[in-house]
């Protein structure tokens, strides 16, 4: 134990909680000791309309309860030392004046304001808009999302006094104070990179007042705050999770705390974060933009690294919908045991995009899933194999890019989902010809492992023993035979998806060598 001042004890644990799409994860990390504890609780998510994805605030509140009382169990809270968030993003919450939810939350699973996107960046001057916000501002984004909610439901969006992202929730409903992080701010679609503050001029043109009501005040934004800022734990909410009134840390977006997590946090490294979609995140140390935004820019955690950004919507979600679909004793992890015996030449070809839209090298919210070169031939095993090929094409055509804005073809560290398994970091490999590397203990939820990281840093000053580099091992290595197959994978992936998406813009089709 360590002093925290006249009479009081502090504990020397770092608690990091990861507000993700499916449910909350967290761990309980020493500074000497590492992971300690882990534990997590799922939540649902509501499907009321086409396109609609919403999630209770009340459920986050009680999966915060809950994995609490589970880490309490492992690791007496008299030990924890300070707190740390990560959160999904961009998922929409509306507040009245006290800060309480005024409705469901919309997650970025939810395609309904797809078209409001679409005027919202038109409006704005896309090209500029990207250049501004490091963006290709869609109806993910919450500024489009609250477009929506104004249109749908105008007395909603009338009470509205603020609008918040997940993890900004989670920190006002912790602590009483309401502020994002730079990271989470660029979910907003009005956060200009260069300046670090909200886009006055973009936030003109969106022109919230107008969309919430004639008549009623415009609903606000966060205030804009380190990642390490914290704030100290309500009383009130201290005592329902068991633990003193400690340091909430604001923390940052899991895909930026699921790469430090992983310990991917220097310039040329590259995380590959399989969950319900599949991250994949280059680190730079400058702000750089690309012509044909193939990928979004993110501030991370430590002032003056950016990251590379490219996310493969649905992935895991995809997965699991086959498994269920395909009926029996399948399982997401199964299908994927499924797939990898079975050879990747015998399955038809499965364009991916099942959210559906693209948000990986391939923007575009109209992006549909296709199955082309189906017949009486194939069984389940067939559809397994054709769901991994495309996930696994579509992260090529990713770190391609990557290699090209990054000019380095480093290892890849993957981590979560699909990567767990070993054939799916073989297939990663010979398709990208590179080395894939994981971290020595795969069941770490690494966006809360990065929350606690993070959190250390905060409240302490500097990072935990041994934190980084990260214990890692190679997981596969590229085989030049195998590779050559996937060169012949990717001609096809490619030709169905100009056959069945001819309006994409195609990146360069290139072998990789």
């Amino acid at each position: 134990m360590t002093s925290g001042g006249p009479g009081q004890d502090v504990g020397d644990i770092y608690v990091g909680l990861d507000l993700g799409t499916s449910g909350l994860k967290a761990v309980a990390l020493s500074a000497s000791e590492g992971i300690l504890a882990r534990a997590g609780l799922a939540y649902p998510t509501r499907r009321p309309a086409a396109g609609a994805a919403e999630q209770a605030t009340d459920d986050w509140e009680r999966a915060v309860q809950g994995v609490a009382a589970q880490l309490g169990q492992q690791v007496p809270a008299r030990r924890w030392r300070a707190i740390g968030l990560s959160g999904m993003i961009p998922t929409l919450v509306t507040l009245d004046p006290d800060f309480r939810p005024n409705g469901p939350a919309i997650t970025w699973q939810d395609s309904r304001a797809d078209q409001v996107g679409d005027e919202f960046r038109e409006r704005c001057g896309a090209a500029g808009l990207y250049r501004l916000t490091g963006q290709w501002v869609d109806g993910r984004y919450l500024l489009p999302m609250f477009g929506q909610i104004a249109r749908d439901d105008p007395a909603r969006a009338a009470a509205t006094a603020v609008i918040a992202s997940a993890k900004d929730y989670l920190f006002t409903w912790l602590t009483g104070e309401l502020a994002t992080d730079p990271s989470t701010a660029a979910g907003y679609g009005c956060y200009e990179l260069e300046t670090g503050r909200w886009s006055a001029e973009v936030l003109a043109t969106a022109d919230l007042g107008r969309r919430a009501s004639v008549g009623h005040a415009t609903p606000r934004l966060p205030a804009v705050q380190p990642s390490t800022t914290s704030r100290p734990l309500r009383v009130e909410i201290a005592a329902r999770l068991g633990c003193p009134s400690i340091p909430v840390v604001l923390g940052a977006a899991d895909s930026v705390l699921g790469a430090l997590g992983l310990g991917v946090r220097d310039p040329g490294q590259v995380a590959y974060i399989a969950g319900t979609s599949s991250v994949i995140l280059g680190i730079t140390g400058r702000l750089a933009l690309d012509p044909a935004h193939r990928f979004l820019v993110t501030p991370l955690a430590e002032p003056g690294r950016w990251g590379i950004e490219m996310d493969l919507l649905a992935t895991g979600s995809a997965i699991t919908w086959l498994a269920g679909l395909l009926g029996g004793d399948l399982t997401a992890a199964s299908l994927v045991e499924l797939a990898a015996r079975t050879d990747p030449a015998r399955a038809p070809v499965l364009l991916p995009y099942l959210s559906p839209g693209e948000q990986g090298a391939l923007w575009d919210p109209s992006l549909s899933g296709v199955i082309a070169g189906l017949d009486l031939s194939h069984r389940r095993e067939h559809l397994a194999r054709a769901l991994v090929n495309g996930i696994v094409l579509e992260s090529r055509r990713c770190l391609a890019v990557l290699e090209e804005a990054c000019g380095s073809r480093r290892a890849v560290h993957v981590a979560g989902g699909s990567a767990a398994h070993p054939s799916f970091r073989t297939d990663l490999a010979d398709a990208t010809r590179r080395l894939i590397c994981m971290p020595g203990n795969q069941d770490i939820a690494q966006s809360a492992r990065g929350a606690a990281l993070l959190t250390a840093l905060a409240v302490d000053g500097g990072w935990p023993e041994h934190a980084f580099p990260m214990t890692t091992e190679v997981a596969a290595e590229p085989d030049e035979a195998r590779a050559k197959l996937w060169d012949e994978l990717w001609a096809t992936h490619e030709a169905a998806r100009h056959r069945f998406h001819p309006g994409t813009s195609p990146p360069a089709d290139t072998v990789l060598s």
